[in-house]
């Protein structure tokens, strides 16, 4: 496959996972930033290749060699965001462009031999699952920050915004993967959140409340 082909077979894997049905070439073109017609040559191509279920005017899904060939795409970027917090010292802001050049790599030797010398992680540094090399992944029990009752304490386990200007938002409150989380009220007139992390209270906005997933502990 082309690093082209690649990339449109990962955004419809995300917005198939996002949506849970079949996505449309208009959304499909909103997240590859490109014309619909372009969408439309593409998904005729993969679809030769049976990489994608395609009809005029209908829903797009992947078949399921395209659903494999995706979580392995998704699978190398998500191991080389791991290998660069963990071995090289990147931040979790800075990984995702990075990883989105690496993850074209090849060579399915070297990506096996990464993850096990990264002792097979089951995340990535946003909270995301890693596929297996079989495609196989560990689904974490989890629901949104916003979703919590008062008195409820949550771990963070992953963030569904993963744009560079929120993970820097979360590092100046101190709030990481791992972080402890109580909630303590929500305010019935904006829905803004006070929680305290790490000893420290905190007020959030309802749009920072829901992009926050934690596990209850």
């Amino acid at each position: 496959m082309t690093f082209s082909e690649e990339n449109y077979l990962k955004s419809i894997y995300h917005l198939t996972a996002a949506l849970e049905t079949e996505v449309s070439t208009n959304a499909i073109a909103e997240i590859m930033e490109t014309k619909a017609s372009s969408v439309t040559d593409m998904l005729k191509k993969l679809a030769e290749k049976d990489l994608v279920n395609y009809k005029k005017y209908q829903g797009v899904s992947l078949t399921e060699n395209g659903k494999l060939a995706a979580k392995m795409i998704v699978r190398k970027h998500r191991l080389w965001e791991v290998f660069l917090v963990e071995k090289l010292n990147f931040s979790w802001d800075e990984v995702h462009d990075i990883a989105e050049q690496l993850e074209h790599i090849k060579s399915e030797q070297l990506i096996n031999r990464l993850d096990d010398f990264l002792g097979n992680p089951t995340e990535d540094p946003h909270g995301d699952p890693i596929p297996d090399a079989n495609g196989r992944i560990i689904k974490i029990e989890k629901q949104l920050l916003s979703e919590l009752e008062e008195n409820q304490i949550g771990v963070c386990v992953g963030v569904k915004d993963t744009s560079s200007e929120f993970l820097k938002y979360l590092d100046k409150q101190g709030i990481a993967l791992g972080s402890k989380i109580e909630f303590i009220s929500k305010e019935s007139f904006d829905l803004s959140v006070k929680i305290k992390v790490n000893d420290k209270e905190l007020s959030i906005s309802n749009k920072i409340a829901s992009n926050l997933f934690v596990k209850l502990v």
